[in-house]
This record gives C-alpha cells, structure tokens and sequence, in this order.
C-alpha cells in the first residue's frame, strides 16, 4: 500500500521537535527574570534561532503536494502559510491508516506563532499517538482536549475536525471547526447538528454519520478558505465555480483549481493559513505516491 504518510510524517516529526524545543525553553523562563549576562543573550538568541530554523523546516516539509491513497480512499492536501516566508503558523493536517479505517485530522490553533506551531504539533503528536489504538473517535476527541488543555492559556482553543472513512460512509466528530463539504451533484455543509466548541473549551462531542458514495467527494479546509476577502473584503463563496473546480478528474486538479480560484479571490497573498484535504473513496489522487509512514517500533516493508 502507497500513501501520504510517509510525506506527513516527516513534517510530523519535525513539528514534534519544534514543540520539545519551544517547551522546553517556555518551561525554563521565570516570571521574574533577572537581568543576563551578554552570553546568556547569546544562548537566548541561538535557542531561538535553532527553534525558527525547526519551523521552517517543517514548514517545507507539510508545504509540498500531498497527494496519495490511503487504503482505498483518494487524498489530495495542500498547506499553505499567510505569508510564502512565515514561520510554521497554526493550521494543521494529519492522515492515520488504523485498524478502524483511514482517518484524516484537519485543525487551527489560534495565533500564528511559535507558541501556535507548538500547540500544533502537540495536537498532530497525540492524534498519531492514539488515533491507532481507540476506536472510537468521541473517545479520541476526548483524549485530545484533555492533552491539550493543561497548554492553553485562558484565550487559546483549537479547532479539530477528525474524519474516519469506512465503505460507503464517513464518520465526523466537529470541534469548532467548519464544516466539510460533501461534493456530488452540490456542495453540501456537513453542519453537526449539534456543534460544540473547539478542543481546550470542554467539548462533548458528538459523532456525525455521513453518505459517501465513490462518485463523492469530502473537502475538509480551514478558515483560512471561506474567511479569505477579496479587495472589496468580500468573504470567499462556495458557488458553482467551485462545485465545477473540485469535480475535475482528478483530486490534484480540482485542488489546484480551487487554490487557482482563490488566488483570483483575494489578488493578494493570503492574509490567514490554509490546509486544505480533498477525499474520495475508491479512487487515487493519481499523483506520484510515496511509501506509508511508519508508527512507533515498526519496520517500513514494500507495498502490500
């Protein structure tokens, strides 16, 4: 089997690098520093350095196509800072093949900073870290706010959408983010019927079972999409341009046409981040794959 993973796994792990070294030096600092020697502020500015050079290599590394299948379901994702030089902001996106089926994480952590690039990568480390073990994505929603809420200060939240294909459907646990958009005949918003609030705001969270028949498609996206303004600060609109640019033969080209859309939008570079994940079952993104991530102690074999 051939998929995405690998692709996202290594941003992973550099984002989970990233969220060690700005830990680590969030918890050495005092609430009452005293004044530091000049080689103090040379260690200072070295630690710094070495956790923006962390993030931008992540940032690389989730910037490329990420196109594949993954385990007969089609994946097309894309990431894309606010700015082209900006550190690794605060969206995130990840892809688990489980016993329980392909599942997609998709989220926004408030603010576009080091702490926001952090507090992603803690949110991607523990989805991988149980995403493979509970079968049960109310339960993996749980475990999620409860890891990340002892790291959020009294304004911080993120917002997480947790995807799980199985044949002929896909089950959605929404956190505050926006809802997904099943494409067929229409764009159709997925809208809980209940919607909770995000991950670090004491979610309940409530599962979602949705239709997904193989001439389908599933677009799960970021503010970052339908929140982008065009000069007349015009929100972006999910209208029939982009019913026909994410119905093209493949889920590369109807990616790429719906960002081509957007850059027409906004005619300047993206004011917030976007991640962007375009599903199909039973079809492949027919893009160069590339071989599964491996979890934790396992050994990485040829395809199966």
């Amino acid at each position: 089997m051939e998929f995405i993973g690998a692709l996202l796994g290594y941003g992973c792990g550099f984002l989970t690098g990233l969220a060690c070294g700005v830990l680590a030096v969030r918890r050495a600092r005092t609430p009452a520093p005293e004044p530091r020697a000049h080689g103090s502020h040379d260690a200072h500015d070295a630690r710094t350095a070495t956790l923006t050079a962390l993030a931008h290599a992540a940032q690389r590394a989730l910037l490329q196509p990420l196109s594949g299948q993954l385990n007969g379901v089609g994946l097309a994702g894309r990431y894309r800072p606010a700015a082209e030089n900006a550190v690794l902001g605060g969206d995130l996106l990840n892809v688990a093949n489980t016993p329980y089926g392909p599942r997609v994480l998709i989220g926004d952590v408030r603010g576009h900073d080091l702490e926001a690039a952090r507090l992603a990568s803690l949110t991607i480390g523990c989805f991988r870290e149980h995403a493979f073990t509970m079968p049960d994505l109310v339960q993996l929603t749980r475990t999620l706010d409860e890891r990340l809420a002892p790291e959020l200060d009294a304004e911080g939240f993120v917002t997480a959408l947790l995807a799980e294909f199985a044949p002929g459907e896909v089950r959605l646990v929404n956190c505050g983010h926006p809802a997904p958009l099943r494409i067929g005949a229409r764009l159709e918003p997925l809208t809980p019927d209940d919607p909770g609030p995000p991950l670090g705001l004491q979610p309940v969270p409530r599962p979602q079972r949705v239709r997904l028949a193989p001439n389908e498609r599933l677009l799960l996206y970021t503010d970052g999409l339908i929140e982008a303004l065009d000069p007349d600060g015009d929100p972006f609109p999910l209208d029939e341009r982009v019913l026909e640019a994410l119905t093209r033969p493949t889920l590369h080209d109807a990616v790429e046409a719906l960002q081509d859309l957007l850059t027409a939008h906004t005619a300047a570079p993206l004011r917030d981040d976007l991640a962007l994940m375009l599903c199909q079952p039973g079809t492949a993104a027919l893009m160069p794959s590339v071989p599964a991530a491996r979890r934790p102690g396992e050994r990485t074999g040829g395809p199966t």
